[in-house]
């Protein structure tokens, strides 16, 4: 479980790394401190409530998210007084686990609203609400296109940053890229 969760988080754009007990991972986040922990509770030694404690000590702004297979209503209790993200069971379904990652990055930084250029002028002068070929209005596809395509390029090619800035998730981000290289629209 440890390492498709790994490859899923790498695939989603996140910098991440796995660690088999909460001490190898305290060792860990001393070298690199994370900005969220996605954590079992039923580790070797000390528990991931424990060890989402002393991060907190150390780094209060950490997310923390629990996904476990041994759930109980008073782990539960400890983790909503520790402010955690999210409280998973096993089994679940990635979908979740990519939501609440959403959310942790949303406490981290909330996305500010977008700026939308004025629809009647670009620089110049130029009309924005016409298309060059043939003069007939832009659709609001096309419009959406251009602003998730600048966004990203805005970002340096970097989907996380793109999806948080525009307040959509890293899923939605990667369907709709997908769709746009289908239509020949260079999306890298």
């Amino acid at each position: 479980m440890r390492e498709l969760l790994l490859r899923s988080l790498t695939n989603w754009g996140f910098e991440a790394s796995a660690a088999r007990s909460a001490e190898e991972a305290m060792r860990t986040v001393d070298q690199s401190p994370p900005d969220i922990v996605l954590l079992d509770l039923n580790l070797p030694g000390m528990d991931g409530l424990q060890f989402f404690h002393a991060l907190k000590q150390k780094q209060p702004e950490v997310q923390g998210i629990v996904l476990t297979g041994f759930a109980s209503i008073e782990a539960a209790k400890q983790a909503v007084h520790m402010d955690m993200v999210e409280f998973l069971t096993k089994p679940c379904h990635l979908g979740e686990v990519e939501q609440a990652l959403d959310r942790a990055l949303r406490r981290i930084a909330p996305p500010e609203p977008p700026i939308i250029p004025d629809p009647t002028f670009a620089e110049g002068g130029d009309t924005l609400d016409t298309r060059e070929d043939d003069g007939s209005p832009r659709t609001l596809e096309e419009v959406e296109r251009e602003h998730i395509l600048a966004t990203l390029q805005r970002q340096g090619g970097n989907r996380t940053a793109t999806a948080t800035e525009l307040g959509i998730s890293r899923r939605t981000l990667y369907y709709k890229l997908t769709e746009y290289q289908k239509q020949g629209y260079p999306v890298d």
